[in-house]
């Protein structure tokens, strides 16, 4: 927060270093994206950047609603983001062997995308309304499951097993902070563990392969495994300080596929080096651990519940993809927030940040009062 008596309050109040540490992280993915366009803004940097100005703007806009508003439109707003899915089945638009978007006039909305804030906000909510005697018990925990696999179910059979387990995630870790018991989430995973053979017999072929070569990468090198062994080579290339801007071979080559995507960290890497990499992901790391304070000095149960849900979504976007990319998760098409190209992710990441920075502002309005 900046105290100046020539800025206007309401700018002068908002967490100015969190904006820088978001703006820097979005500079660098411009950069980067510069750089895999073969040093031309062009298709991917300039449009990046707008983007995300855009959503920026949209954030610091967000950051000026109150926790009593945001309280009262998230259940409508769960709902109408439910029948949007169903939509997505009946009428979606569908690409690449994927229906995951609706057509609404000159927009193509992909709803999924709204889900992984809203899933948050929504059992908070949740759990703030049940009482705190009620919530080891069932009929605390099974509307819950309701709430979180409806819309989970309905992103899978897009299918989109990223963003399916982006919201799972999300949600779990809510009603795990609410107080659910821990064989809540045991108990299933060891199910699944026990069924492992079954539930791989039920993926999609292109999911069996993604399995696959997460288990055995060098198996097939020139085919399934191709991406994680070229993304294994661009980071290892990058060495300490990395080959240098614009000289990235692996991705100028075209020997790293979806360098401006998916695997865009490799990209930065192998130009940038460890120490750039590094000094990302401590980036990403201040600004979850800004997100951890919001909810540790929320006042109310719902601002802690919702905080963490926010802050436990942008930590699963940036943590998938980079474990995605140096091979020690499967590959499931999670982008990194703010560096990948595509305007989906920012969005999300923009409105969990805006969200947080809202609740925020409701810790520093109401110490003001005390």
């Amino acid at each position: 927060m900046i105290t100046s008596a020539i800025i206007p309050r309401p700018l002068a109040r908002l967490p100015w270093r969190l904006i820088f540490m978001i703006t820097g992280i979005a500079l660098f993915g411009v950069i980067v994206l510069y750089s895999a366009a073969g040093g031309s803004p062009q298709p991917w940097a300039m449009k990046q950047g707008s983007i995300f100005l855009f959503f920026l703007g949209a954030a610091v806009a967000i950051s000026y609603v109150s926790e009593a508003t945001i309280k009262a439109l998230i259940f409508p707003a769960y709902a109408a983001i439910v029948i949007m899915l169903i939509g997505v089945e009946v009428l979606g638009f569908a690409a690449k062997g994927a229906q995951r978007w609706l057509d609404i006039g000159p927009i193509r909305l992909q709803p999924s995308e709204f889900m992984k804030p809203a899933i948050a906000l929504t059992l908070a909510r949740f759990y703030e309304l049940v009482p705190a005697s009620e919530i080891k018990k069932w009929r605390a925990i099974w509307p819950a499951l309701v709430i979180l696999g409806v819309p989970a179910a309905l992103i899978l059979v897009q299918p989109d097993l990223g963003t399916c387990l982006m919201v799972v995630f999300c949600g779990l870790t809510v009603m795990y902070l609410a107080g659910v018991p821990l064989w809540v989430f045991l108990a299933p995973a060891g199910a699944v563990a026990v069924a492992a053979p079954f539930v791989y017999q039920m993926l999609h072929g292109y999911q069996k392969k993604r399995v696959d070569t997460f288990l055995d990468p060098e198996s097939d090198p020139l085919g399934t495994g191709y991406h994680i062994a070229q993304s294994k080579i661009a980071i290892g290339s990058g060495g300490l300080s990395g080959k240098g801007f614009l000289n990235g071979s692996q991705s100028h080559l075209d020997y790293l596929p979806e360098g401006h995507t998916d695997f865009a960290f490799a990209s930065l890497v192998e130009e940038w080096g460890f120490i750039g990499g590094t000094i990302l992901i401590l980036a990403f790391g201040a600004v979850i651990l800004w997100g951890m304070r919001v909810s540790i000095n929320a006042r109310t149960r719902f601002a802690q519940l919702a905080a963490a849900g926010l802050t436990a979504c942008i930590f699963f976007y940036s943590g998938i993809n980079l474990l995605m990319v140096m091979g020690l998760a499967p590959v499931v098409g999670v982008p990194l927030p703010l560096i990948s190209y595509g305007g989906s992710a920012v969005m999300t990441v923009m409105f969990c940040l805006g969200l947080l920075m809202a609740l925020e502002r409701q810790q520093r309005t109401v110490s003001r009062l005390d």
